[in-house]
């Protein structure tokens, strides 16, 4: 019903045991738990326009202690390349369960902890972070109990191309000094997000374009 006979039989011949039976379950999990709360969820955001940014809805909360009881958490993040913390699903096999959860796409993502700006930082806080940074930021992330900012964006700039960005990263003995004017934050505006990662040109002399910037964790 949710899937079209041709990419079904694609799946059926492409995907791994695991992906298959964890499709069938977070396209239940959408069906009969998300879409049906959809008009919650709007009652609960919309209750106090002056609150929007400060209230969690109830109902996202509730969702995501049944997807965590169910396995379908963290989705995203894969195995073969974080295999401490990964999901066993392909970059293909999730690619289909994310066009799942878009069918609901205010909060279903949300609900199996695996929405951005999340999904990227805490790609990043894996590959990247040391012992310190994952215990503070990457395993809370991956509970679902706080939420992350990515900061790109620049004014008067096509931001999209990381090397247009002006903001500058310089160190300063034991400090990092930021300078610049982010906006459109993505997840800025969600009251449990903790940390940013901000993105700057920390060597914007380097001869190589895409080798001048740097993330900053901003707490």
């Amino acid at each position: 019903k949710y899937i079209g006979a041709g990419t079904w039989a694609f799946i059926e011949d492409k995907f791994s045991p695991f992906a298959k039976e964890t499709l069938v379950k977070v396209i239940r999990f959408i069906v009969d738990e998300c879409i049906p709360a959809e008009k919650l969820y709007h009652a609960q955001v919309s209750a106090d326009p002056a609150k929007r940014w400060k209230v969690v809805p109830e109902v996202v909360e509730q969702l995501k202690k049944k997807a965590k009881s169910q396995g379908l958490w963290n989705l995203f993040l894969s195995a073969k390349h974080y295999p401490d913390v990964g999901s066993p699903l392909s970059n293909l096999e999730y690619a289909v369960i994310a066009e799942m959860t878009g069918r609901c796409s205010h909060f279903a993502s949300e609900s199996l902890n695996c929405a951005a700006p999340d999904t990227g930082n805490m790609e990043v806080f894996a590959k990247y972070g040391n012992a310190h940074q994952k215990s503070t930021w990457l395993t809370p992330l991956l509970n679902g109990e706080i939420r992350s900012a990515f900061a790109m964006t620049e004014r008067f700039i096509a931001s999209s191309d990381a090397t247009n960005i002006r903001t500058s990263i310089r160190q300063e003995a034991d400090e990092i000094v930021i300078n610049g004017h982010k906006w459109w934050i993505s997840g800025a505006g969600d009251p449990r997000c903790a940390v940013h990662l901000v993105m700057g040109k920390s060597d914007p002399d380097s001869s190589n374009a895409h080798a001048q910037q740097s993330l900053v964790i901003v707490p």
